[in-house]
């Protein structure tokens, strides 16, 4: 074979998935059709989660000073992201570009094989490997891989040719997406809704904003190529009544309100992450962070069965985990279209959320459904409140030093957190440390609330979520044996 592992896609899903196979030891190689980053930038921020999991690798400081803001919405309604369990705010002003940037340095450094200009054109899986035709600089060749994952967008080529079905909602309108410089415009915000559709204005510096533009009775079309900036410019005459004409394009698209989502994320040697998996309205910023947080569930699985210290049926956890997460996903930003997309008929419903949206737990609900801080996975039936949730950041002491539960987590192992230094433990755990890391600390300046106060330990899987506690109904070995395989 020609690796263990082909991803088709050098988005934020396929790189972060590059980056996280090659930390959990799999050779990758990943296959991009555009032949240089096309620097476009449909995404423009970080959300919490997505911070939190960049941190957990080390990556935050490549990004430099971020902005970040503790204000968001749900469908153009404020919602404050203070109440939330974390040490994160999302960034505002990062460009799915940068982001793009910094994961294919990682990927890189980490060794993997990323292949620009090379288009897909077929799938076959034969059962024991999949092979894949593509069309290179050097003409047409074959790769072959233990298993291939389309992280090629919306319109996957992958997620088609391997049979996937693609359930959901057709597209009732269009909107414009346009980056334009040399106009004097006021900032707009999401929910500011106009007679006949919607516009929203954001600077991003450089003299450059941003606009979104949708007519409410605009139909979908499919396009092969970006709008035209005039078609662009006489929406927003039909909207707002002013001339943008004079303004100088910098990126143009459209995208609509359709929502679809594959019926299964794996499908024999084939499995779908990101936008192949998933596609909604872009309410929110959300559908970057989730195909990042897609890429980190599967990337530590994949890469322990190639590498044989784990069963394939680890890979069933992925659809068992990340599906519901992204059923979610098109419930609320299918919600928050009718609030940003509706006419005058919603807006009483925006001002009963808004009044809603003053109670703490309201906010706090959909504060962390926007920023992807609500997620629990199905470890067991136990109901300890930290199991399948992410370890919330810890300051520890341990004998080598001060360190944070993120700086367990950069080497994408496991860890055994004991804060009783209980000899048992490192014991059951001992048949395991070539995946995972035992640890004693203790936790400085632990709130008084916090489930760790009486809890003695944590198995934390390395996409940072607790799997066992000793409160759990199973034991540790069993713990180990299913999220890590067997002993050595």
């Amino acid at each position: 074979m020609d690796a263990s592992v082909i991803v088709v896609g050098a988005g934020p899903a396929g790189l972060m998935l590059a980056g996280e196979l090659r930390l959990g030891g799999a050779d990758v190689i990943v296959l991009e059709k555009n032949a240089r980053p096309t620097g476009e930038s449909r995404g423009l921020g970080l959300s919490i989660r997505t911070m939190e999991v960049f941190d957990q690798r080390g990556l935050l400081s490549r990004f430099g000073n971020v902005e970040t803001s503790s204000q968001g919405h749900f469908g153009g309604v404020p919602v404050d992201f203070d109440e939330l369990d974390s040490s994160q705010l999302p960034a505002k002003t990062v460009p799915q570009s940068r982001t793009e940037e910094v994961l294919e340095a990682w990927a890189r450094e980490l060794g993997a094989d990323i292949r620009r200009g090379h288009e897909v054109l077929a799938v076959h899986d034969g059962g024991a490997e999949v092979e894949v035709e593509v069309a290179g600089p050097a003409g047409a060749s074959r790769l072959r891989a233990a298993y291939l994952v389309g992280c090629d967008g919306g319109r996957s080529v992958i997620r088609k040719a391997a049979g996937f079905d693609f359930p959901g909602w057709a597209a009732t309108r269009e909107l414009f997406l346009a980056d334009v410089r040399g106009l004097d415009l006021e900032p707009r915000m999401i929910g500011e809704t106009v007679s006949g559709g919607m516009v929203m204005v954001g600077p991003l510096g450089d003299g450059i904003h941003r606009l979104i533009v949708g007519e409410r009775d605009a139909p979908p079309r499919r396009r092969t190529e970006p709008p035209a900036y005039a078609e662009i410019a006489a929406a927003w005459q039909r909207l707002i009544g002013t001339d943008i004409s004079h303004g100088e394009p910098v990126w143009l698209s459209s995208f609509s309100d359709a929502a679809r989502q594959v019926s299964e994320y794996r499908r024999g040697r084939v499995l779908l992450a990101g936008d192949a998996a998933h596609i909604h309205l872009p309410a929110g910023g959300q559908g970057m962070n989730t195909s990042v947080q897609d890429a980190v569930n599967l990337g530590w699985k994949l890469a322990a069965v190639v590498r044989g210290t784990a069963p394939e049926d680890l890979l069933d956890t992925y659809h068992g985990e990340r599906h519901p997460v992204g059923r979610r996903l098109l419930m609320n930003t299918r919600a928050q279209g009718v609030l940003i997309l509706g006419g005058d008929e919603v807006q009483p419903l925006r001002e009963v959320l808004g009044e809603l949206l003053g109670f703490d737990g309201v906010n706090r609900h959909l504060a962390a459904m926007v920023s992807g801080l609500e997620i629990r996975y199905d470890v067991g039936s136990d109901d300890h409140p930290l199991l399948g949730r992410r370890l919330p950041p810890l300051a520890l002491d341990t004998a080598a030093g001060p360190t944070t539960a993120t700086e367990l987590l950069h080497p994408a192992r496991g860890v055994l957190l004991d804060l009783t230094a209980d000899p048992a433990l490192r014991e059951a755990a001992g048949p395991w440390s070539d995946r995972v890391d035992h640890c004693v600390a203790t936790v400085r300046d632990l709130p008084d609330d916090s489930p760790l106060k009486a809890t003695a330990a944590v198995l934390v899987r390395p996409d940072g979520h607790v799997a066992w506690t000793p409160e759990s109904h199973q034991e540790l070995t069993a713990a180990l044996r299913r999220w890590f395989g067997s002993a050595r």
